[in-house]
């Protein structure tokens, strides 16, 4: 079987390498598409986490519905006192933190200065969101709270628009007129999404000393994550029922309170990419079926060529299921040089396309073990169809009517 498959490849080198490109062009598009799809998910999921892992973030809205002698239109403000509240009242939420927030007041190192997003918030603020100190220096914690220092956490870009490449921490900026020690700055992370303004351009304060400087009556919004994913919801009615009641408000008023739950986005991120990535490689097989309708166009020609062939092996004793056997491996073959070229291809290219700078929008293209296994089934599908068609017809071909040929 192999001698006279590479007796008919050298006979007909041009027809056969033609075929063999075609069918690696085909898993070239399928592997690097769906590979693609996997950096880009991937790329996304880690921007996403930058916002923080299954938190909710609770805002503040306005009535709709009239409710115990209040009439609608009526703004609902949230208070420092229902971080307490909230944290007492609700058993599903495991850590929750307020978050005041301005833009008043520049801060300062000499000549250097920038208008930040000033957020007051509480120690578990940085685990919720990710928020993680360089090495040399440490987040706000417990006592800074409870003695309200003026200690503050500068985002990685604040950071470096201020001191440049001096070491920020243990030095001064000035919050306003208010001297402020720095205490740590955050590592840099990725981060797509945002309510006020990315955590790389911000300063963190502990929310008393934010409470005492600028007097915010109001939060902007507490932050909560809930004890597992699967008592989000939960955490959610209770609260919106523990809300309501403070502030008489009718519990099935759904925009007296605003939420936004981040694990509830990623799974409809999730659902998209599945799209994603169902879409290539939808895109990436019709390629590859080409490449399969001219692997079982090449040996339609094929057994025509060799029916006197077949007619003569056929007449010596070779039986119908020798002659399909034959031709289907002659098919494999061919498929299965494709599908190494292509392979081969297809990692050379996913490589050199990891090294442009491309990381930050894309992701890294990644040739995850799901895309070869769906690639793999792929080029098994397209060779069982491209040989068994022809394999068959030359099975059926009547050995005196081939002798005749």
């Amino acid at each position: 079987m192999w001698r006279e498959f590479f007796a008919d490849l050298r006979a007909q080198k041009l027809r056969t390498s033609l075929t063999v490109l075609g069918i690696a062009w085909g898993t070239v598009a399928v592997v690097v598409l769906l590979a693609f799809g996997v950096g880009l998910e991937r790329q996304t999921k880690k921007r996403f986490h930058g916002l923080g892992d299954r938190i909710v973030i609770l805002f503040g809205g306005r009535t709709t519905k009239s409710f115990a002698g209040f009439g609608d239109g009526r703004p609902i403000r949230l208070r420092p006192d229902d971080v307490q509240l909230l944290a007492r009242e609700v058993a599903e939420i495991e850590f929750i933190s307020p978050e005041f927030i301005t833009q008043s007041a520049r801060v300062r190192r000499g000549v250097k200065a920038a208008s930040p997003a000033v957020t007051g918030i509480l120690p578990v603020y940085g685990f919720m969101r990710n928020i993680i100190a360089e090495a040399g220096g440490r987040f706000i914690n417990d006592r800074d709270v409870a003695e309200r220092r003026r200690v503050a956490v500068l985002g990685d870009e604040l950071a470096t628009l201020l001191f440049g490449d001096a070491a920020p921490v243990g030095q001064q900026v000035f919050l306003g007129d208010t001297p402020f020690t720095v205490v740590g700055v955050m590592r840099p992370k990725l981060q797509n999404s945002s309510y006020q303004q990315r955590d790389k351009d911000r300063i963190f304060i502990p929310a008393t000393t934010h409470y005492a400087l600028f007097g915010n009556r109001f939060l902007n919004n507490i932050v909560y994550r809930a004890r597992s994913s699967e008592v989000t919801k939960q955490a959610e009615r209770r609260v919106y029922e523990t809300m309501a009641r403070t502030y008489k408000f009718d519990p099935l008023d759904k925009d007296a309170l605003g939420f936004w739950d981040t694990s509830e986005w990623e799974t409809r991120f999730e659902k998209m990419f599945v799209a994603f990535n169902v879409f290539f490689a939808i895109v990436g097989s019709f390629t590859l079926l080409v490449g399969g309708i001219g692997v079982a166009n090449i040996m339609y020609i094929v057994v025509r060529e060799r029916t006197r062939e077949i007619g003569v092996r056929r007449a010596v004793g070779a039986t119908r299921a020798d002659i399909m056997r034959q031709f289907f491996a002659e098919a494999l073959i061919i498929v299965t040089m494709g599908a190494m070229l292509g392979l081969l291809l297809s990692f050379g290219l996913v490589a050199a396309l990891g090294g442009l700078p491309i990381k930050e929008f894309v992701g890294v293209p990644t040739i995850s073990p799901m895309v070869l296994v769906a690639t793999l089934a792929l080029l098994a599908a397209v060779a069982f169809a491209a040989g068994l068609m022809p394999a068959r017809r030359a099975a059926a071909l009547d050995p005196v009517e081939a002798l005749r040929t």
